[in-house]
C-alpha cells in the first residue's frame, strides 16, 4: 500500500474522471500546523488522488499503523500494491530513519486518512519576559580590592522580540502533541512555544554573560545570530525539539533594564568620572608643584597657584598628593618651604662687646652683603661672612 506519483498532464481536467475520490489539502497559511482529511467513508480507495502542495508533507494512516508519507509536492494515486515513496523528497534522509522507527508505532485512529503536515516557516511570533532576567554584565566590572580581581555586575533584563519555528519531526509531533484529531493550529501551542522559547534565552544570557564571552548588557540585540549558534550548539531548546518542533529564527528587538539596574550603571559612571577627575587634578597639581618650584624669579607666586588650585578643588588635590604622608608619626610634621624665601636670622646669643656711638652721630646698621641678614659684629652670623 502507497502512493504512486502520477503524470503531470494527468493531472488536468482531462483524465478526472478516472479518479475515485481527491484528497488534498489547500494552503494551510500561517495559523494551521496540521490537518486530517478522508473520504465520507473513512476509506481510501484504489486509484484515488491525493495532491501534496510545496511546503507540506502527507501522511498516510491505515488503522493507526503509517504505511506511507512524502514530501515532495505533486499529485500521487494511492495503491495498495505499491511501495512505499516516504523516502521521496527534500526530506528524503529524515523520513527515512523516521520511517523505521515509527512505521508500527503510529497514533491509533479508525479508518483510513491522510494527515497534512504544514512544513513551512511559522512567522511572527512575539516573545517577552514577563518579569526581569537576571545577567552578568562585564561591560561594567566590579574591582574586588583584596583579590585584585574583577567581577561583573549583576543588572536585571526585559527583553523582547520575534521567533519563528516549523514542524521538524511530523510523527513525533504527531504522537507527542497532535494526535489523530481533526486538525492541530498555531494558536494551541502558542503560549507553551513562547515559555519554552523564554526559557531557552534564559540559557542563553546565562552562557553570553559568562567570563568566556562577556556580551555587555546592551549589545545582546545585536547579537542575533551569537544567540541563535548557542542556543542551537548547547541545545538549549531541547523541550521544543522533543514536541517535533523546530526553532528557525530568534530576534531580540529590545533591551531594558529594570530601576535598580538602571541606578547600580548610574552610580558606577558616577564614581568612574570621578575617579578620572581626580587623578587628572592629581596629575596637574603635581606638575604645578615642580613648575613652582623651577621657577626661580616667582616662586613665591607659583606656590600661591598651587594652594589656589587645593582651595578650589576644597583639599582634594592637596589631601591626594599628601596621602602618604598620613602615616607619619604624632608628633612629626612636614612643611613645604620655599628656598628662595627670606628665611629670619639665627639669634646670636654670644654676648658681644657694646659700642657707644659718638653723640649726635647717626649708628648706620650693618647687613651681610652674602646673606642680607643684619649683622652685629665683623661677622655674619648667619652665614660667616666677614664684614667690611
Amino acid at each position: 500500500m502507497g502512493l504512486i506519483k502520477s503524470m503531470v498532464q494527468s493531472v488536468g481536467g482531462t483524465l478526472h474522471d478516472q479518479w475515485q475520490d481527491l484528497i488534498q489539502c489547500e494552503n494551510m497559511g500561517n495559523e494551521l500546523l496540521m490537518k486530517k482529511v478522508t473520504t465520507p467513508t473513512g476509506q481510501i480507495s484504489k486509484g484515488s488522488r491525493i495532491i501534496v502542495a510545496p511546503g507540506q508533507m502527507a501522511v498516510i494512516l491505515d488503522s493507526g499503523m503509517i504505511v506511507d508519507a512524502t514530501a515532495e509536492s505533486g499529485a500521487y494515486e494511492f495503491d495498495q500494491s505499491s511501495s512505499p515513496s516516504f523516502f521521496g523528497g527534500q526530506f528524503g534522509a529524515v523520513f527515512k530513519e523516521m520511517w523505521q522507527r515509527f512505521k508500527y508505532n503510529g497514533t491509533p485512529a479508525k479508518g483510513q486518512a491522510v494527515y497534512f503536515f504544514n512544513m513551512t516557516e511559522i512567522l511572527g511570533n512575539k516573545f517577552g519576559t514577563a518579569t526581569p532576567i537576571v545577567f552578568q554584565d562585564w561591560s561594567h566590572p566590579i574591582p574586588n580590592q583584596m583579590t585584585g580581581t574583577y567581577s561583573p555586575m549583576r543588572v536585571e533584563v526585559r527583553c523582547y522580540g520575534t521567533y519563528t519555528f516549523s514542524v521538524g519531526d511530523p510523527v513525533v509531533f504527531m504522537q507527542n502533541v497532535a494526535g489523530a484529531g481533526d486538525e492541530y493550529r498555531v494558536d494551541q501551542i502558542t503560549d507553551q512555544m513562547r515559555a519554552e522559547v523564554i526559557g531557552s534565552f534564559q540559557n542563553v544570557l546565562n552562557e553570553l554573560g559568562s567570563s568566556v564571552h562577556k556580551v555587555p548588557v546592551m549589545e545582546l540585540p545585536s547579537r542575533t545570530d551569537e544567540i541563535k549558534t548557542t542556543m542551537d550548539e548547547k541545545v538549549f531548546d531541547q523541550p521544543i525539539r522533543e514536541r517535533g518542533l523546530k526553532l528557525r529564527g530568534f530576534v531580540v528587538e529590545s533591551v531594558s533594564l529594570d530601576e535598580e539596574s538602571n541606578k547600580k550603571i548610574d552610580n558606577y559612571e558616577l564614581s568612574s568620572n570621578s575617579m578620572m577627575q581626580q587623578g587628572a587634578l592629581v596629575g596637574a597639581y603635581a606638575n604645578a608643584v615642580q613648575d613652582a618650584a623651577k621657577n626661580e624669579n616667582g616662586a613665591g607666586t607659583g606656590f600661591v597657584g598651587v594652594g589656589m588650585m587645593n582651595m578650589a578643588s576644597g583639599g582634594m588635590v592637596g589631601g591626594a598628593v599628601n596621602a602618604p604622608f598620613q602615616n607619619a608619626a604624632p608628633n612629626q610634621t612636614f612643611q613645604a618651604v620655599d628656598p628662595y624665601q627670606q628665611q629670619p636670622a639665627a639669634v646670636n646669643t654670644e654676648a658681644s662687646p657694646s659700642v657707644e656711638a659718638p653723640e649726635n652721630q647717626e649708628v648706620k646698621p650693618k647687613f651681610c652683603s652674602n646673606c642680607g641678614n643684619p649683622v652685629t659684629g665683623n661677622f655674619c652670623s648667619n652665614c660667616g661672612t666677614k664684614v667690611e
